[in-house]
C-alpha cells in the first residue's frame, strides 16, 4: 500500500493514490455550495472519485443519506474505504456504475425520480483539448472520455424528483454549453457563483444550482475568492476547510 496516502480536510480523512486522481480545492467549494433543508434526504454524488464531496456533504447535513457513484474501480475502492474510515457506513453507500445508465431502471441503488439532490464535479475538458494525463484515473476524471455533458444531464433528469436540485462545478469557458444542456433536460439554472483565484483575476470555476421543473429566475451571487494576495486562503475558504488542508491539488 505504498502508493496510498492518508490525507485530511478538517475532520474528514481520505485515502488517495499518490499517482492517481487526487481531489482539488474545487471539491471543497462544491461540497459547501448546497443549502439543504431537512426535506432534502436522498442525495447522490456523481463522479465521486475517492468520495470527498459526498463525505463532506454527509458531515455537513447529518440527516441525509448519500450514494457515491463512481465508474473507475480503483477510485470506487478508495471511496468504499473512506466511507468506513469516516464512520459513515450507515448513511453513505457506494455504487460502481456508469452514470449514463442511471435512471433507466437497471440500477439497484438509484431508481428513476428518487433523489432530492445531486452533486457532481464532472470532467469538463472535451476530447482532444489540453494535455491528457498519462494515468487513466486522471484522464477520465478530467476529459470527456467516459461521460459527455449531455449524457450527464440526461441521467440527472432521470434520477431527480420534480423540484429536485442539481449542484455542479464547471469551467466558465463552457458555461453556455452547461446551461443549454441543463435547460434541454428541464433543469432550470437557479443560482450561480463564479470562483476566482484572487481579486482582479479571471474566474476559473463556476458553481451552478439547477432545479428540475423550476421556473425561469436566476440569482448570481457575489464572487468567491480562493486566495489572498499573499497566497494564503481567504477567510471564507479557510472556514470551509475547517482546519489544515492536506493532500489536495491547488486550484
Amino acid at each position: 500500500m505504498d502508493d496510498i496516502t492518508l490525507d485530511s480536510i478538517g475532520p474528514l480523512r481520505l485515502y488517495q493514490r499518490k499517482g492517481g486522481y487526487r481531489f482539488s480545492v474545487d471539491a471543497v467549494l462544491l461540497a459547501h455550495f448546497p443549502v439543504f433543508s431537512r426535506k432534502t434526504r436522498h442525495v447522490a454524488d456523481l463522479c465521486a472519485g475517492s468520495g470527498v464531496v459526498g463525505l463532506l456533504i454527509a458531515k455537513r447535513f447529518p440527516w441525509t443519506e448519500l450514494v457515491l457513484v463512481e465508474l473507475q474501480e480503483s477510485l470506487a475502492e478508495l471511496a468504499r474505504r473512506n466511507i468506513v474510515l469516516n464512520g459513515l457506513e450507515e448513511r453513505v453507500s457506494l455504487s460502481r456504475a456508469d452514470i449514463r445508465e442511471l435512471g433507466k431502471g437497471t440500477s439497484p441503488v438509484i431508481s428513476p425520480g428518487s433523489l432530492d439532490a445531486v452533486t457532481v464535479n464532472p470532467p469538463f475538458r472535451p476530447l482532444n483539448t489540453g494535455r491528457i494525463s498519462p494515468t487513466g484515473e486522471r484522464a477520465i476524471a478530467r476529459h470527456e472520455i467516459a461521460l459527455r455533458l449531455d449524457d450527464l444531464m440526461g441521467a440527472v433528469k432521470r434520477i431527480l424528483k420534480n423540484g429536485g436540485r442539481l449542484y455542479i462545478i464547471y469551467h466558465p469557458s463552457r458555461l453556455s454549453e452547461l446551461t443549454e444542456s441543463m435547460r434541454r433536460e428541464g433543469i432550470e439554472p437557479k443560482r450561480m457563483r463564479f470562483v476566482h483565484p484572487r481579486e482582479g483575476e479571471s474566474s476559473t470555476m463556476v458553481l451552478v444550482e439547477g432545479m428540475k421543473g423550476g421556473g425561469v429566475e436566476l440569482a448570481v451571487e457575489p464572487p468567491l475568492y480562493v486566495y489572498r494576495n499573499d497566497g494564503s486562503y481567504t477567510s471564507e475558504v479557510e472556514e470551509m476547510l475547517g482546519g489544515p488542508l492536506q493532500g489536495a491539488n491547488p486550484v
